[in-house]
């Protein structure tokens, strides 16, 4: 029986800048002793949920993170000819019931809330139903703005709401962050720019460095289906169509920070896709000792399988069932493994 989808993916990545630190340099962790670049998991999931495959294998079941749920109650009355004394205390309630207000903006939330589009549409018919009969939101109609919902990427990622647990939703999918199976430096791209228009001076217009490093990367990803379908209202349907969405986007798609310099987009070369009801568990020990040498992708494919086997040797089997994808030898394809993860 299927309970636990573990997927365990290599990506290489050139020279890039995918996910910035507060000093605008690529994002690193120690491990092993040595420095490592790193994906923060909030960054995979953001480019993830908002990417153009994610939107359209799931069109009209994905929710919307947002502060601004206030400001926009505010607008649309004002829009439909409320004053805007009466649109702001109104819309100001309206705003309390996704969390606590910013003190210096009364209609801004302070924390980011993450609606289903169907309660984006509930949100909308009472707007629309204020403005018509000129009256500010009951108790009722404010109660009714949350309510029983299933977007996909709620189900999957979760949503916290402090002022109303009883909406909270548990994540059915955890994803740890990404990290280079080798150590790597990270290096200063000094660049200038050049105006066009000066043909007198031979000064560069514009100066300046940016961080980039390259690795191969590691990502680990565990899925509670049983929980993924208790969060999607039990449809089933959906729940393939989730699984499906998901797995194309980690291994199809990367954070999107600047892109435009370095065109550092990838596909997984590796994936390793398991089911079954055993204790979870990474495979990141694999890298623990860094890889070294000149073939990273394929050596460390190598470490991974090593120590899948070793697992296996030493627990049992680590999982029910297992499908491989490896395109550095061509072996596998991705419709069957999407096949094999949806599958009950």
């Amino acid at each position: 029986m299927t309970r636990f989808i573990q997927l365990h993916l290599l990506t290489s990545y050139p020279p890039s800048n995918l996910n910035r630190d507060d000093l605008g340099n690529p994002k690193t962790a120690t491990m092993g002793g040595v420095p490592r670049l790193r994906i923060s998991s909030q960054s995979l999931k953001r480019a993830w949920r908002t990417s153009e495959l994610f939107q359209q294998l799931l069109v009209g079941n994905i929710g919307t993170r947002t502060k601004r749920l206030g400001v926009e109650a505010f607008e649309a009355l004002t829009q439909a000819g409320v004053s805007e004394k009466k649109a702001t205390e109104w819309a100001s309630e309206i705003a309390k019931v996704y969390g606590k207000l910013k003190a210096d903006k009364p209609l801004e939330i302070e924390q980011l809330v993450h609606i289903a589009p169907e309660e984006r549409a509930s949100l909308d018919a009472l707007l629309t139903t204020l403005a018509q009969e000129k009256r500010a939101p009951t108790e009722v109609d404010l109660d009714a703005l949350l309510h029983e919902q299933h977007a996909v990427d709620i189900a999957m990622f979760g949503r916290m709401l402090a002022s109303k647990v009883q909406h909270n939703s548990e994540a059915a999918v955890q994803v740890a962050h990404a990290i280079g199976v080798h150590a790597s430096a990270i290096e200063d791209d000094y660049f200038t720019a050049v105006d066009d228009l000066n043909e007198t001076s031979p000064e560069a217009a514009h100066i300046g460095e940016r961080g980039f490093a390259a690795a191969v990367f590691y990502l680990y990803l565990c899925i509670d289906r049983d929980l993924l379908k208790k969060n999607l209202g039990g449809d089933e349907g959906k729940v393939n169509k989730a699984l499906r969405a998901l797995t194309e986007a980690a291994l199809m798609i990367g954070p999107s920070g600047m892109q435009n310099s370095f065109a550092s987009r990838a596909y997984a070369h590796y994936a390793l896709a398991e089911k079954g009801s055993q204790q979870p568990r990474s495979l990141s020990l694999a890298y623990v000792k860094p890889v070294t040498g000149h073939d990273y992708a394929a050596q460390a494919t190598q470490s991974l399988q090593q120590l899948r086997d070793n697992l296996d040797k030493v627990y049992g089997a680590c999982a029910d069932e297992r499908y491989e994808l490896n395109a550095l030898d061509g072996e596998g394809n991705l419709k069957t493994l999407n096949d094999f993860i949806a599958a009950e």
